[in-house]
């Protein structure tokens, strides 16, 4: 307990001191407001009934006077020293908070607490119009002080937005919930000035207040509550790609909102999203793609099946002259002549007997001998050449590999090159490209079937 109390001493001294001040400024004030009056009652020409009266009309214009003064005058000059001073420091978060406004919206602070504290002095025998500038006061300082927190919030986000702890968090989404709350709080103590109430008597209404902002702020706390799992779970950050089907977005993130996200699609239209759709649906998030040493590749080259055959001497003349595949013929050979000499005759009299190479197995080993040597390959990721079911469109020859450049646009010319140079060579291989017969086929046939 005497550890605590001693903690507490100085802020105690400090109240104190504030206190002790404020009521030094009022004495002062009161003892200036005397001061006029008895210099006008001195007057002979001033009525006795008027005194109380033409002091106070003078007093108030004064006070006003010397406000605008400190205002117009007095925190230009202030603001101006103030961002002199920020120049010359060599950190950057006091530069967010001049920027912001924050230094601006303290200096506001200065008429409104000069009001404040003179007013009751100087209108001691006036209390109505002591309590109307009193309370006029205390609403400009409480207006004030919640600009200066929400310029405050704004410096904050910024100078965290450029760090790398502010990237994995929701910046905007907190930086909207504590300007929110900041508001309630004002209201709160704006409502408790107005009704010369304490703002602890105000809490006992607060069970059916909580209960009308339930309803009206149902999205906000929703979205409040989706933000945070968003950012504990770093699911999503500004600038990942999104796609979410079923609200037509497909781009990346420029804001998380309380209640929305924002995405610019590709197309540069922007889709607006509530955010707690991104916890109660699904969503696709390609920051894993972005942050891996590749873009996946992944599309089949279908083979007519009537094309594929066993491959002939002549036909393996002609492969063994191809790039890349001449090592892997004269390996695979070596194992088929040695397991058809252990099968014996059988496989002399029916090259169904016994291992044969194929045209379509060759083209297989060629395309992936192919992207091994691909510059624009990564070759550190998987890479498989495979062959899936059949499934009456010919027979499916998959790619399944990793480009190196993630970017889209070169991401699409390398898939496009890879895919053209296979489309083309295929033929080589003695195999043709399965497509859908399309109506000048058809008008082919008919022409034929007609001449003959």
């Amino acid at each position: 307990m005497e550890a605590s109390t001693k903690a507490d001493q100085p802020a105690v001294e400090a109240a104190q001191a504030i206190i002790e001040t404020k009521e030094a400024v009022t004495e002062s004030a009161f003892t200036l407001a005397e001061q006029l009056e008895d210099w006008l009652a001195s007057l002979q020409w001033v009525p006795e009934n008027l005194v109380s009266s033409i002091a106070s009309a003078i007093l108030l214009a004064g006070l006003f006077v010397v406000a605008w003064l400190i205002f117009v005058v007095f925190r230009p000059i202030i603001l101006h020293w103030v961002k002199k001073l920020v120049s010359r420091t060599t950190f950057t978060w006091d530069n967010q908070l001049l920027g912001h406004g924050v230094f601006r919206w303290l200096a506001h602070l200065l008429p409104g607490l000069l009001i404040f504290l003179v007013a009751p002095g100087f209108f001691k025998d006036t209390p109505l119009l002591a309590k109307i500038l009193k309370i006029g006061s205390e609403l400009y300082l409480l207006i004030s002080v919640y600009f200066i927190f929400d310029s405050l919030f704004n410096a904050i986000q910024a100078t965290l937005s450029i760090k790398k702890v502010g990237r994995h968090l929701n910046l905007t989404a907190i930086n909207q919930v504590a300007k929110l709350i900041t508001a309630l709080i004002i209201f709160l103590l704006c409502f408790a000035v107005l009704l010369q109430r304490p703002p602890i008597a105000l809490l006992s209404g607060l069970g059916v207040l909580a209960s009308v902002l339930m309803l009206v702020f149902k999205d906000v706390i929703l979205g409040f509550v989706a933000g945070i799992q968003l950012s504990t779970n770093r699911m999503l950050s500004i600038g990942d790609w999104l796609e979410m089907p079923s609200h037509k977005a497909d781009g990346d993130v420029e804001e998380i909102g309380l209640t929305t996200v924002k995405v610019r699609n590709w197309d540069k239209t922007i889709t607006t999203i509530p955010t707690y759709a991104l916890i109660s649906q699904s969503f696709r998030n390609w920051r894993g793609m972005s942050e891996s040493g590749g873009r996946r590749i992944k599309r089949s080259l279908f083979v007519d099946i009537n094309s594929i055959r066993l491959c002939s001497e002549e036909m393996l003349d002609r492969y063994r002259e191809i790039e890349h595949i001449a090592t892997y013929l004269k390996k695979k050979e070596a194992e088929v002549k040695a397991y058809n000499e252990a099968m014996g005759e059988k496989t002399d009299k029916n090259r169904v007997n016994g291992r044969r190479l194929t045209n379509v197995g060759t083209f297989r080993a060629y395309i992936e001998a192919y992207l091994r040597h691909h510059p624009d390959i990564n070759q550190e990721m998987t890479l498989l050449v495979r062959q899936l079911a059949h499934d009456g469109r010919g027979l499916p020859i998959e790619i399944y590999c990793f480009s190196a450049n993630k970017n889209w646009a070169p991401y699409e010319s390398i898939q496009a090159d890879i895919f053209d140079h296979l489309l083309a060579v295929a033929r080589e291989f003695d195999l043709e490209l399965f497509q859908e017969p399309s109506g000048d086929d058809f008008s082919k046939i008919t022409r034929k079937r007609d001449a003959s």
